[in-house]
């Protein structure tokens, strides 16, 4: 529905429908994507020690648990402006960092802005929607110009067993948030973080 809503108002040069939020989910992804590009090599080196690992657990799980604890935002992802938009797609660039959380973060930049818990969940889904396919079409290349043999079938079905999965998560995760709230998932990163550093110091 988004897809189509976002040609139609191009074809109608004018907002259809969700077109206004399917043009918020593309801009959003373009920081990643740009950072993706700049950054590839030191995120893929210098950055993925355990040290670093460590301090975004901890650190990123620290700022999702102020912005949860301060959030007052009332507003759905139908009502974002192009300043959060950016905000909240700097926030996914972060989440190259290893041990960054890209749903966790994203939804922490969301409840920075204003968002609601529901309308920060709902549109950092919705962003991964683009991260995803892109990442699976950039693996797919890699696996076509490789000098091995894939097992496309496979493949297919592995692909479509995470589709579902996914879905039934963020209906479930959707539900989950709306009576408990996200300090479930600060709690576990804490964990993380404390499990990693009895495992690097310990």
């Amino acid at each position: 529905m988004l897809a189509c809503d976002c040609f139609a108002s191009l074809k109608l040069r004018r907002s259809v429908r969700e077109s206004r939020l399917a043009w918020a989910v593309i801009a959003g992804t373009v920081p990643v994507g740009l950072a993706g590009l700049l950054f590839d090599d030191a995120i893929e080196t210098t950055l993925r020690v355990p040290q670093v690992i460590v301090m975004t657990t901890i650190g990123f799980g620290v700022l999702l648990w102020w912005a949860d604890a301060r959030a007052r935002g009332r507003r759905s992802e139908h009502e974002l402006t192009w300043t959060d938009v950016a905000v909240i797609g700097i926030g996914q660039a972060l989440a190259l960092v290893p041990g960054t959380s890209r749903s966790g973060i994203t939804i922490t930049a969301g409840l920075l802005v204003g968002l609601s818990r529901m309308g920060a969940a709902r549109y950092s889904f919705l962003l991964a929607i683009p991260v995803t396919a892109l990442a699976g079409m950039l693996k797919m290349l890699h696996l076509t110009t490789g000098a091995y043999s894939v097992d496309w079938p496979a493949f297919a079905l592995g692909a479509l067993i995470s589709g579902v999965t996914a879905f039934l998560v963020i209906h479930y995760f959707l539900k989950f948030l709306g009576k408990v709230g996200l300090w479930p998932y600060v709690v576990y990163r804490f964990l993380l973080g404390g499990i990693l550093l009895l495992y690097i110091y310990g």
